[in-house]
């Protein structure tokens, strides 16, 4: 039998784990493992050494893996044996006290090192650093005996360990080289507000000062500054910075910058070599924070297992902290400057203050302290560049659909009772999602969602998640929202299906599933209709449309009851329809015993209660097209009566919406889609809570897009002015087809529209003729490709419905 490849990792931290945790999901079994950590500790949670410094949590809580996890995964952990050599040549690795390991993959999550100042004094007994157990359990002993601590650096880590020691009985200092703290994360408002807060806690501040020394002759006595003044210190705690630790790799031969130089795919310049986390620098860019270290092992772990399909293109980071007990946010660009607006928000006495920074209507950067609530609302329009002209007044407030409705923006969820329930719909309470955060090491919203199902469905209670995660996690919990798969069944998002598709010509559902190595052959319920969707949008005339891809109304060309039984409804093009349709309905209700006929709210008759079996025969006897009422699809345009009968009228609504309807008739979509045309601004057909409307003025038609009148109401966007019916009609084929290429499967054009904005979708269907033809003749040719689906059954071309096998009497 042929021996297994063998895999070596060098660090037994966060990163590292993260990928070897991700391959053995991937490809379990594919390598022999052996791991080697300088630390005598199986893998725990570094950011979780603050609470067990502040005595909120202990040492053992903070194990992510325990030794057994090794065992039972058969990996090789040689824990406290530091590796000081990389044989690339003969592909080995050599610990310090000369234990060797061969290796066919070698993965480097070396992490960072704690910068400590270069001063005199500096080795001096009584001086740590604050990065790992050995440093905290120092501060512990040293803290027991009370005393002066001095901590130099009012970043994240110097202020918790500050806070850390005060709660121990120190007397505690700061001192910070810049005129605020955490200038990286906070503006000179946020900072001294922080300050005053920590102040009142009992922390004394010196800043901006420089220290020059550590004083003292056997043992740390206090520091002296640049000008001159001394203080008193029994531990001085150096907290100014970590640098990648490289030298490892550097002394190897392999290329280094300010860290490890990766590509996408997570490979040094030697491809057998990869490396992640602290230690790592891809395009430029070192990353800290727990999120961007977990994407970078997720696509390591990817070309590990040899599937080859991920890369990882950086990471967008927001900070969303809680610096003991304060929380704060920051993102992007919030210095501001005469290049920029600025929107903000200040009350010293509750202490909240909100900062929001403006670039031509787009939100570049924000930091809030005290309420950070509508952080991960702002940081979502800052990532998509999202004209905020019309929410400008609201800015500030946020979205109540975040979660914190009725919270007043508050951290309610640290104050709950474990049995509080959280999650309503699923029924999770705070203690399970604490306990999952605890148990099974989860640090982003999505694998809380995914463990406990908390935020899963309607997404209500997502801020109050967020704050437990922020509580729980101690002092870092990065929020950054993270690319979304289309599925349990794949890493790869809808955009990037959608791509492969087009990239590759794929063109069956199946084919795809194949190719891009889907984790179950046959895909899922979510993936398979969004899969055959995307293959029939991207290859209209070629592409496979699978009746089994379909959701059970599409499969059966009806729109299934909660009875068991169906409803017909025909296509009645603008709501107009004649005697001759009219008898033909009311003989198919009286032949077939339809139990009700019934006018829909889009001005089209639904017969309901149609069994099954009947229906082959009751489109046989209609003579009609299917209306589509079950489907994805163009439902119907609804019209007013317009200038042909309504005195009030200034256009032919009612042509404009059966020559409408007649364009798009047999359209799929995303999601369905609904039309009026209104034949003055009056607007009788409701045509502002259309996905598109048409309102007819004394120029012409205003069309409008985007709006909603279901679940969450939503006023259309104007689009443009015209001045005939032909140019409305191809504006409205050209965005409904842009629609039909962007939009996420399931995905309605309300929410599409403001994701990508109306500006988008202005210059692609508005500004630019050429592409506007190229979508409208894009549209024409699918729609070319369909047929009716009952008249194609009726004619033996489709099995819509196979017949039962046997009825079975009730």
């Amino acid at each position: 039998m042929a021996s297994k490849a063998k895999l070596v990792l060098i660090g037994n931290g966060m990163a590292g784990i993260r990928t070897l945790e991700e391959l053995l999901k991937m490809a379990p079994g594919a390598f022999e493992i052996t791991v080697f950590g300088a630390e005598p500790h199986p893998n725990y949670n570094r950011i979780l050494l603050s609470p067990v410094l502040s005595g909120e949590m202990r040492l053992e809580d903070t194990i992510l893996n325990d030794w057994d996890w090794y065992h039972d995964h058969g990996i090789n952990l040689q824990a406290g044996r530091k590796i000081v050599q990389i044989d690339r040549a003969r592909r080995r690795v050599i610990a310090a006290d000369g234990i060797e390991a061969a290796y066919d993959r070698l993965l480097i999550a070396t992490g960072s090192n704690p910068f400590l100042l270069p001063i005199p004094g500096r080795d001096l007994p009584g001086v740590v650093a604050y990065r790992d157990i050995s440093d905290v359990e120092q501060m512990l002993a040293a803290s027991a005996k009370g005393g002066r601590a001095v901590v130099i650096g009012g970043g994240l880590l110097g202020l918790e360990a500050a806070n850390g020691l005060l709660s121990r009985g120190m007397d505690v200092s700061v001192v910070h080289l810049h005129p605020w703290l955490m200038e990286r994360q906070l503006d000179q408002v946020g900072g001294a507000l922080l300050q005053k807060a920590l102040a009142q806690r009992g922390m004394r501040f010196y800043l901006p000062k420089q220290t020059e020394a550590v004083l003292g002759e056997t043992h740390v006595t206090g520091l002296r500054f640049r000008d001159g003044e001394e203080i008193p210190a029994d531990l001085v705690v150096m907290a100014v910075g970590i640098r990648p630790n490289i030298e490892l790799a550097k002394a190897a031969g392999i290329h280094c910058e300010r860290g490890i130089v990766v590509n996408d795919t997570m490979q040094t310049y030697d491809p057998r070599i990869y490396a992640v986390g602290e230690c790592v620098q891809h395009r430029g860019q070192t990353y800290g924070l727990v999120a961007p270290l977990f994407e970078q092992a997720k696509v390591a772990a990817n070309h590990l297992a040899a599937y080859g399909r991920m890369r990882y293109e950086g990471s967008i980071t927001s900070t969303k902290l809680k610096v003991t007990g304060i929380d704060l946010f920051s993102a992007g660009d919030f210095t501001g400057g005469p290049e920029v607006e600025e929107i903000t928000l200040l009350d010293g006495t509750y202490g909240v203050y909100k900062k929001v920074v403006l670039k031509d209507n787009k939100v570049v950067g924000s930091v809030l302290y005290g309420d950070t609530s509508i952080g991960p609302w702002l940081f979502q329009l800052l990532r998509e560049n999202h004209d905020i002209g019309e929410i400008r007044a609201h800015l500030l407030f946020g979205e109540t659909h975040l979660g914190d409705a009725g919270h007043a923006g508050h951290d309610q969820a640290a104050s709950l009772p474990d049995s509080a329930e959280i999650c309503g719909c699923n029924g999770v309470c705070k203690g399970t999602i604490v306990q999952a955060i605890r148990e099974q090491g989860l640090f982003t919203l999505e694998e809380v969602r995914q463990q406990t199902k908390a935020s899963s469905s309607c997404g209500s209670c997502t801020g109050l998640v967020e704050q437990l995660l922020a509580s729980t996690l101690g002092g870092v919990y990065d929020q950054s929202p993270k690319k979304k798969p289309l599925c349990g069944c794949t890493d790869l998002t809808h955009d990037e299906v959608r791509e492969a598709i087009v990239a590759e010509k794929l063109l069956s559902a199946r084919q795809v599933f194949e190719y891009l190595n889907w984790n179950h052959p046959g895909g899922c319920a979510t993936c398979r209709p969004a899969v055959n969707y995307y293959v029939r949008t991207a290859w209209p005339a070629e592409g496979l449309d699978d009746p089994q891809m379909h959701f059970i109304n599409e499969r059966a060309h009806a729109n299934i009851q909660k009875d068991g039984t169906y409803s017909v409804v025909p296509r009645i093009y603008g709501g107009v329809t004649s005697p001759a349709e009219l008898r033909r309905i009311a003989e198919v209700a009286e032949r077939f015993q339809v139990p009700m006929v019934k006018f829909t709210g889009g001005q089209r008759l639904d017969l309901l209660g149609v069994k099954k079996e009947d229906l082959p025969a009751i489109w046989a006897t209609l003579g009609m097209p299917s209306g589509h009422a079950y489907g994805k699809s163009l439902r119907t345009v609804k019209t007013c009566v317009g200038t042909e009968f309504c005195r009030f009228g200034t256009q032919d609504s009612t042509r404009m919406g059966i020559e409408l309807e007649r364009a798009l008739e047999g359209m799929w979509a995303p999601h369905k889609v609904k039309l009026a045309a209104s034949g003055c601004p009056r607007n009788c057909a409701e045509s502002t809570v259309k996905d598109v409307g048409v309102i007819g003025v004394d120029s012409g038609w205003e069309i409008y897009i985007g709006g909603n009148g279901g679940m969450k109401v939503r006023a259309a966007d104007l689009l443009c002015k015209v001045k005939t019916n032909a140019e409305a009609i191809e504006i409205t084929k050209a965005f409904l087809q842009l629609y039909r290429q962007e939009a996420h499967y399931l995905e309605r054009t309300a929410p599409w529209v403001e994701r990508v904005g109306l500006e988008h979708i202005k210059v692609r269907v508005v500004d630019d003729p050429t592409n506007r033809r190229r979508l409208a003749e894009a549209l024409d040719f699918a729609l070319a490709q369909e047929r009716d689906p009952w008249a194609a059954a009726i004619e033996g071309h489709l099995d819509v419905h196979a017949e039962p096998l046997a009825r079975v009497a009730p």
